[in-house]
């Protein structure tokens, strides 16, 4: 195979686990398997969440795994990602956008629209989420009506 066909190939497989890796963290989510979903983030992992409530700042995985913990102990959450632009920007780095939809059914609850922005990191050879942005562009008030 060329050195161009090897490139080609590899970056493929890193795009997949990638994508695989952030099919776990809605999954997880949604289950609510919060240590299961906290290790799918790096140590020094930071993020953030835009709308529709104020701005919050998570500045580590355990902090972030702890909010959603409390705030989503009653509710229950359906989120999906999309069309992920992934770039690999190193042998161990890369960057995703991924347009999403979420609903969430607590109080009255709300769906969001909207896309993350995240960085991924590999650490001992698996894609760990590093930072994640979060921006709501959308967000309807209440939840689609159930079946």
């Amino acid at each position: 195979m060329s050195d161009t066909t090897t490139d080609a190939l590899r970056e493929i497989t890193e795009a997949r686990a990638i994508e695989i890796l952030k099919a776990k963290y809605f999954r997880l989510l949604d289950t609510k398997q919060w240590d299961a979903w906290r290790a799918l983030f790096t140590d020094d992992f930071e993020g953030t969440y835009e709308g529709p409530h104020p701005d919050i700042q998570f500045s580590s995985a355990d902090e972030m795994v702890a909010m959603n913990r409390k705030m989503l102990a009653d509710a229950s959450t359906v989120h999906h990602g999309h069309t992920p632009e992934i770039d690999l920007t190193g042998a161990d780095t890369a960057t995703g956008i991924w347009a999403m939809v979420d609903i969430v059914k607590l109080g009255d609850g709300f769906t969001g629209y909207g896309h993350y922005h995240d960085e991924y990191r590999k650490v001992n050879g698996e894609w760990k989420i590093a930072k994640t942005h979060l921006r709501r562009t959308v967000v309807e008030p209440g939840t689609p009506r159930e079946a």
